[in-house]
């Protein structure tokens, strides 16, 4: 086992690329197969939720000579509350994520244009509204075909993601794998 720069170098590239592979194959998926990636999105939010709600609870025990105890317990049950109601009804969790996405790309989409605009004298503004028409289509695409777009947004979405960091981290490895090979 190296302890040198370069042999540490080596070896986090390897695993670098075998993370960005996993990554690539996971975002592939997700695209193939949208409405089992949304349903692990929101079961994961709902996994995340309900141990915000625990969390919440203990900081509460450990606090409760406080005067916040009673807002810290209110929290951690409509945390709980929450993670426990998507865990019971994930496909209701995922129609719900995504109409809060489609609203998030609309108001986004609206924000970059709106900034573009005031920012037009700079270089390369255009593309910003041009991101920013892009944002609100899609944004509108969701919204006008939800809750049918809950079947395919969300996955989409995060398969798309999946895969481009993937690409990108496996490019990323590569290159610093070449720099590698100057080292003895």
């Amino acid at each position: 086992m190296s302890t040198t720069a370069p042999g540490i170098l080596k070896k986090s590239i390897g695993w670098g690329i075998a993370l960005s592979l996993l990554m690539i194959v996971a975002g592939i998926l997700a695209i193939l197969v949208p409405p089992l990636a949304g349903i692990a999105v929101a079961v994961l939010i709902a996994w995340l939720l309900t141990l915000s709600g625990v969390f919440h609870l203990v900081f509460a025990w450990h606090v409760r000579s406080t005067r916040g105890v009673i807002w810290e317990i209110l929290i951690g049950l409509l945390y709980l509350v929450l993670g426990i109601f998507l865990f019971l009804r994930p496909v209701s969790a995922l129609a719900t994520l995504t109409l809060l996405l489609s609203v998030y790309l609309f108001v986004r989409g609206v924000l970059e244009i709106v900034a573009g605009f005031h920012q037009r004298a700079l270089r390369g503004s255009g593309w910003l509204i041009v991101d920013g028409i892009l944002t609100l289509v899609a944004g509108l695409m969701i919204a006008l075909s939800w809750p049918s777009s809950s079947e395919w947004a969300i996955g989409i979405l995060i398969g798309i993601s999946m895969l481009l960091g993937g690409i990108s981290r496996l490019s990323l490895c590569l290159g610093a794998g070449r720099v590698t090979t100057a080292f003895p």
